[in-house]
């Protein structure tokens, strides 16, 4: 599955990205209260509540998290597990930033494989970091919030 196995990215491109993601996802979880759309999971989409928590600096090993792969913006979240997954880890997450050296539009291209307009799954996202059309810039966050399905999604 995704997360560590990931291709790092260049140093500097990544210390930009880790830089203004965090900006973006420090508030996150400080306004708590329910979500809208706020990820796919195999092409599902997820709601979920935030929670004033930050795990970091707990030195819980990598298998205590789920991954949720932040776009900066240019679409929805994706994450690698859901609740009933095999080893899903009950909403503890560790969320890494994203570049697109080419741009989001290159990393949609190569790994869309729905032709859904949107990465939307581990599988498209993996097929875009195969590319080089994605990035995994690293951790940036470690939080807990748990998460609910969208009807009709």
């Amino acid at each position: 599955m995704l997360g560590n196995a990931i291709p790092r990215g260049r140093a500097a491109a990544a210390a930009v990205v880790l830089a203004i993601a965090s900006g973006l996802l420090a508030a996150a979880p400080a306004s708590a209260g329910v979500s809208g759309p706020a990820f796919y999971v195999d092409g599902v989409l997820y709601r979920t509540v935030a929670t004033p928590t930050d795990l970091s600096g707990t030195g819980a090993p990598d298998g205590a998290w789920d991954t949720i792969y932040e776009f900066g913006g240019a679409q929805l979240n994706v994450a690698t597990a859901a609740p009933g997954d095999p080893g899903y880890t009950g909403g503890r997450w560790q969320v890494h930033a994203l570049s697109f050296p080419s741009g989001y539009a290159a990393a949609l291209a190569a790994g869309d494989l729905d032709g859904n307009g949107v990465l939307d799954s581990a599988t498209e996202l993996q097929t875009a970091f195969d590319a080089g059309a994605a990035v995994d810039a690293g951790v940036v966050k470690l939080f807990v919030c748990p998460v609910i399905p969208l009807a009709g999604s």
